[in-house]
C-alpha cells in the first residue's frame, strides 16, 4: 500500500499519521493507561466507534507504532502493543498533557488533575518513567508468549 503525505514538510507529514482525532488518544490508552485489546481500548472515555478504532489500529500498525499480536490464552483476541517507535511519542503526549493543564483547563474544569497522575516532577523524569513502565509492562506481556 503506498503511503500518500500532503507535503514535504515533517510536520505535516507527522499529522498525516497521528494528527486524526483518534490516533493520539489510542497510543495515549496504550502507553499511560495499559490497554491492550480491541475491547478496553474502545470503552474509552471518549467512546471511539469500532469502524473508526478499528481502522486507526491499522494505519498504527501499517506505520509501525504498534504490533499486533494473538493472547496465548485466547487465540482469537488480538493485543496491541506500542512498538519503540510508539514509545517514542512519550515526550510529545507528555507536552500536550502539560499544554492542555496550562491552558485549557480553564474551559474544561472536569480535566483530571496531573499531578494525581504523576505529572508534577520534572518532565525528563516523567518522560523517563512513562516508558519505562511501558516497556515493562511490554516485558510482561511478552513473556506470557
Amino acid at each position: 500500500m503506498e503511503n500518500k503525505f500532503r507535503s514535504s514538510c515533517p510536520i505535516a507529514s507527522t499529522l498525516d499519521i497521528i494528527g486524526d482525532k483518534w490516533s493520539l488518544l489510542i497510543i495515549r490508552d496504550l502507553l499511560l493507561g495499559g490497554k491492550k485489546t480491541f475491547k478496553e481500548i474502545s470503552l474509552s472515555e471518549e467512546k471511539i466507534a469500532t469502524n473508526i478504532l478499528s481502522s486507526r489500529l491499522k494505519l498504527l500498525e501499517r506505520f509501525d507504532l504498534i504490533s499486533k499480536r494473538k493472547l496465548p490464552s485466547n487465540k482469537k483476541e488480538n493485543i496491541y502493543l506500542l512498538t519503540e517507535k510508539g514509545i517514542d511519542l512519550a515526550p510529545l503526549i507528555t507536552e500536550i498533557i502539560l499544554w492542555s493543564d496550562k491552558n485549557v483547563r480553564n474551559y474544561n474544569p472536569k480535566m483530571f488533575s496531573i499531578s494525581d497522575k504523576g505529572f508534577d516532577g520534572e518532565k525528563l523524569k516523567v518522560i523517563t518513567a512513562i516508558k519505562k513502565n511501558y516497556r515493562e509492562i511490554v516485558k510482561e506481556t511478552l513473556s506470557d508468549f
